[in-house]
């Protein structure tokens, strides 16, 4: 089972959520505030962060971009904030879900449970050219140097990855990859994928656009 962080300066919310996901046999850390879930993340290793946004020391997108500098774990936000423009900057700084409060207990637990499924069904290492994907290792190298990206960046290529050759519409990364009730649009989509190009440097040119469709990649 796996190992979660649990963040927020409610005391119900984190009683609520460790709840469940004990039930379900995890094993559950909870902090207070932003500070703590950075120092406890320094020293100990999470499957997955449940982080709050607003909290006192330090908020939760604050906390995240900290933790992101050292540690590669999934995170999903929860906030009291439904403006676009707050998803759209979680999304930026490498969350992978965001729920809006109030929230159903059992719809966190199916999402922690959905993003834990898609990191343990990616096992396979590619190698084309000067280009290496260890889709276990959540690393990529390009031209032997390993290339540090956003979690969504990672999600993304791995995503386009297992469906390499395939071409793939905007709509359906936004489901696959965001998830269904992500607000984001297609811009979304190309902004990650021009981050996505950067990172690969020399071998940008793999993604391919598909005018009026979408992307393919090319291994």
């Amino acid at each position: 089972m796996a190992r979660i962080l649990i963040v927020d300066d409610e005391d119900m919310i984190r009683e609520v959520l460790s709840e469940y996901a004990t039930f379900e046999g995890h094993t559950v850390t909870e902090a207070c505030d932003g500070m703590q879930a950075v120092l406890l993340c320094r020293e100990n290793d999470y499957d997955i962060i449940i982080m709050d946004v607003m909290m006192p020391k330090l908020d939760g997108f604050s906390s995240v971009k900290e933790i992101k500098k050292t540690k590669e774990i999934p995170v999903i936000m929860l906030s009291a904030r439904v403006e676009e423009y707050d998803k759209l900057f979680g999304f930026e700084i490498g969350i992978d879900d965001y729920v809006t409060k109030p929230f159903s207990p059992k719809e966190v637990m199916a999402r922690i449970n959905a993003i834990l499924r898609r990191g343990k069904g990616q096992s396979k290492r590619i190698v084309s050219g000067g280009l290496e994907i260890d889709i276990a290792g959540r690393a990529v190298y390009v031209d032997g140097n390993r290339v540090y990206m956003t979690p969504k960046e990672y999600e993304l290529l791995f995503y386009m990855v297992n469906n390499a050759g395939v071409a793939i519409s905007r709509e359906n990364l936004l489901n696959d990859v965001w998830g269904y009730d992500f607000y984001g649009d297609d811009r979304t989509v190309d902004t990650h994928i021009k981050m996505l190009r950067a990172s690969l440097g020399p071998y940008r040119d793999k993604i391919v656009t598909l005018r009026g469709l979408g992307y393919k990649l090319d291994l």
